[in-house]
């Protein structure tokens, strides 16, 4: 059969109106989310000392420990913060309360700045870093680099509080190590060092594509 046979289908009006559709709401229903089965991290406590009034030298060999001086350190800095570190150890640092610690670091004034450098940016990419992600979060305030490889550069990890401050472990695959709450020389030192590198730091690309 020809198009030309075919019988015109009869033309609607544009403007005529379609039946009007009845709708009753059902009403509202509340909606319970499954509740989470995985235990929230235990809150780390940090060791009770003063930073600027304590001058003992704390030494310390355990993990615990060592979470409560870097803590400590953390919660009580004012101004600088920087951590000079192989893999950003997530023993260490990676935890929910160095976390917040260092959130309000940043937020408390907007000229604070914590400066992260890192040997190796692979482990702490891969897991998804807590403070590489405070650093995509506050990228003007929080800073992390990688130690030139081209540079020598003294296999230690510490961080520094302030111009007070030090919380250092001789070998970084060791959690024994001493810190300081009081002690302007050795932090200025360590700062010395820690700004030398900084200056010769580069960006490395997995760093570059986790923070974009």
């Amino acid at each position: 059969m020809n198009d030309e046979d075919t019988p015109a289908e009869p033309a609607v009006a544009l403007n005529e109106a379609l039946p009007a559709i009845e709708f009753e709401s059902p009403g509202r229903f509340p909606v319970h989310n499954p509740e989470s089965h995985l235990p929230e991290p235990e809150a780390w406590e940090p060791a009770p000392f003063a930073l600027g009034n304590h001058d003992r030298l704390e030494r310390f060999s355990s993990p615990s420990e060592a979470r409560a001086h870097a803590l400590a350190l953390l919660q009580q800095a004012k101004r600088n913060l920087c951590l000079y570190s192989d893999d950003l150890e997530p023993w260490l640092y990676h935890h929910s309360s160095v976390l917040q610690a260092c959130t309000a670091f940043l937020l408390a004034h907007s000229k604070n700045r914590l400066r992260i450098l890192l040997r190796d940016v692979g482990p702490a990419v891969k897991e998804g870093h807590r403070l590489l992600a405070l650093s995509r979060r506050l990228p003007s305030s929080c800073q992390i680099r990688k130690l030139n490889p081209d540079h020598p550069n003294e296999e230690v990890a510490f961080l520094l509080a302030d111009t007070q401050g030090l919380l250092l472990r001789p070998e970084p695959d060791q959690t024994a190590g001493y810190a300081l709450y009081q002690d302007p020389g050795r932090v200025r030192q360590r700062q010395a060092q820690f700004d030398q590198a900084w200056d010769t730091s580069v960006t490395d690309p997995d760093l570059r594509s986790f923070l974009l």
